[in-house]
């Protein structure tokens, strides 16, 4: 199953708020509805939000289909701006956005854009479940049989539409025959480590080990620990990376103990408009995700919250940057420069 999909006319999802406890679909026909799915994270990951937001455009195109041409292509418009903001970090969802902007803006009628769009939306989709298999097949040339690899956040199948990103390399070092275990951090506030890639990793009967997040340096000092791979939201030109809020913290621990700390992303997540990591918008989140825990409260309900969604590691910490493309070594500003599309 894709972690995001058309079926008719309307979206269809993997709700990620539902996981681990049940495995539970969420439909979308209206962008207002993709919109709040995006926002509640019930679709979440640099890559799934590219094809959420490539398919959000089509909702709108078949809300509007029969305007005139001018009112369908500004109402369209109007849409395509509020999903690609809908969350500022992850630069893939206004690439999917805008993918098909391109799309609507060079067909004449109402009617031909739906019907082009549908099939860009769902050809974004099909490349992305290629690519990250060709970008887990470059990463596992990384991997040997024996590692122990250390996660954050996911970047699965679900932060996809299929195959995942870190977990691409995890799966394809694993298809290729080599015994690795994943230690699996929990990734606070929202636990997407112990919600979404544990139940990845044990329903794909790799094995692996759930830690919470403080414990990484220990089992680093031990031993266990001998790569790290994590995705990422967005890759600014020089290789700074953002992504989920704890991954910088791992980096400097992973070049203490001299492990080699590995991102994995497509090319689509390299924003080449920015030069460093300090142009990239982080998202603040609600104050209740770190005051509650799936609604019971866990702190003084008025105590003041930083919720910040994500952090930038700064490329001097990166061993590599893994890409469908090939594997990017430093200095970025020239490796990555050549998968420039």
């Amino acid at each position: 199953m894709h972690t995001i999909f058309l079926k008719g006319d309307a979206v269809v999802m993997i709700d990620q708020t539902r996981l681990p406890g049940s495995l539970t679909l969420h439909t979308c026909e209206t962008v207002e509805c993709l919109i709040e799915a995006i926002q509640s994270l019930r679709v979440r990951g640099a890559p799934a939000l590219g094809a959420a937001g490539a398919y959000g455009v089509f909702l709108s195109a078949i809300a509007h289909r029969h305007r005139t041409h001018e009112d369908f292509v500004r109402a369209v418009s109007a849409d395509a701006d509020a999903i690609a903001s809908a969350r500022p970090t992850a630069v893939n969802l206004s690439w999917g956005v805008d993918r098909q902007r391109n799309v609507f803006l060079a067909v004449a009628t109402p009617p031909e854009a739906v019907t082009a769009l549908r099939q860009e939306a769902e050809r974004i989709a099909e490349e992305d479940v290629r690519t990250n298999r060709r970008l887990g097949k470059a990463g596992a040339a990384l991997i040997e049989s024996g590692d122990g690899i250390l996660t954050h956040c996911n970047a699965g199948a679900l932060a996809c539409v299929g195959y995942g990103t870190a977990l691409g390399v995890v799966r394809a070092a694993v298809e290729e025959g080599k015994r690795i275990h994943v230690y699996v951090d929990e990734t606070r506030p929202l636990c997407q480590g112990s919600r979404l890639t544990a139940w990845e990793l044990q329903e794909e009967g790799i094995p692996a080990t759930l830690i919470t997040d403080s414990m990484a340096g220990y089992l680093m000092s031990t031993g266990r620990i001998h790569k790290v791979v994590v995705g990422a939201d967005r890759i600014a030109a020089n290789g700074d990376v953002a992504n989920k809020i704890g991954t910088y913290g791992v980096a400097v621990l992973a070049r203490h103990h001299g492990i080699p700390f590995y991102v994995a992303a497509p090319v689509s997540t390299i924003d080449y408009a920015l030069s460093d990591g300090s142009g990239i918008p982080i998202e603040e989140r609600d104050p209740d995700e770190v005051r509650r825990w799936q609604g019971v409260l866990n702190a003084p309900p008025e105590i003041d919250v930083l919720n910040p969604a994500f952090d930038v590691t700064p490329a001097y910490l990166i061993s590599s940057i893994i890409t469908e493309e090939g594997v990017a070594t430093p200095p970025f500003e020239a490796s990555l420069r050549r998968f420039k599309p």
